[in-house]
């Protein structure tokens, strides 16, 4: 699944295409995609006209503002991702909705597995909405030490299901959740609430960096290529990550093997040399 990284990569390459341009043709190919409107044609009908002010985005999600005050929500599910393209250039396969700017640029949503969506929300939507209970965004606004203590006193739950609890954080997934504890040297089935202060700040920490490493080398694509940036390259970070996916293969900070379990049904990989 696309993550922060991958997310706030494809933002950085679609904004400065298509902000300050009119939306002036919509295709939803799959009602699925549009699942959040009561219609598949309430997406198009809401959107299109509409300038495109800004292109923001909160943890996993990209968020389109539009002029009349419409919020354009994009998430790209499992297997989704976006691709930047012009009128009439060849098609990926499962390419599910189509925004044309300005009869040209085409904001193409391709997802094999239709578990992502779009959606233009009204104000009053917007704040009835799961995406106003999403926490603070974990590369933009992560709590300082202290705020993010507080949240985990008292927590029970594993810190590596925290971290994926969107509630908790904005937009890590279990890739990144995974190295975030490999630098912080927690072990991922550790109760939230056991962090001791300067677990939390070596938590705190981690978070950055990590996110920072995977938007600089344009996020993680694996094997089965199903995130790529806008413009067709592969994200390069797969190379780089120091435990996640790599069962067996010693760690890259001590050398002792890495381990794999699943951790509340979620592949989870750690050290333990290096997280104990």
């Amino acid at each position: 699944m696309p993550e922060l990284p991958e997310v706030e990569a494809t933002r950085r390459h679609v904004a400065p295409a298509v902000t300050g341009r009119v939306i002036d043709a919509v295709e939803v190919r799959r009602p699925r995609m549009a699942r959040r409107h009561a219609r598949p044609g309430d997406f198009a009908d809401r959107v299109t006209g509409r300038t495109l002010e800004r292109l923001d985005r909160h943890g996993k999600f990209l968020l389109g503002r539009l002029s009349g005050d419409v919020t354009w929500v994009t998430h790209l599910g499992m297997s989704g991702r976006v691709s930047l393209a012009g009128k009439g250039d060849p098609e990926a396969p499962h390419t599910n909705v189509v925004v044309r700017f300005g009869g040209a640029t085409e904001f193409r949503l391709v997802d094999p597995r239709t578990f992502g969506f779009v959606a233009a929300l009204l104000p009053d939507e917007v704040a009835g909405d799961s995406i106003s209970l999403l926490g603070p965004d974990a590369l933009d606004a992560l709590p300082r030490t202290p705020a993010l203590a507080a949240r985990l006193a008292g927590r029970t739950a594993p810190i590596k299901a925290l971290l994926l609890d969107q509630r908790f954080l904005a937009g890590l997934g279990n890739i990144y959740a995974d190295e975030v504890l490999h630098r912080a040297g927690i072990l991922p089935s550790r109760p939230g609430g056991s962090l001791d202060g300067g677990e939390v700040a070596a938590l705190r920490r981690s978070i950055r960096p990590v996110l920072d490493a995977g938007l600089r080398h344009g996020g993680t694509s694996l094997d089965d290529l199903a995130y790529l940036l806008p413009d067709g390259r592969a994200g390069d970070y797969l190379s780089r990550l120091r435990v996640y996916g790599r069962e067996d293969r010693p760690c890259r900070r001590c050398g002792t093997p890495v381990r794999r379990a699943v951790l509340r049904q979620r592949s989870t990989f750690w050290c333990p040399e290096c997280q104990t």
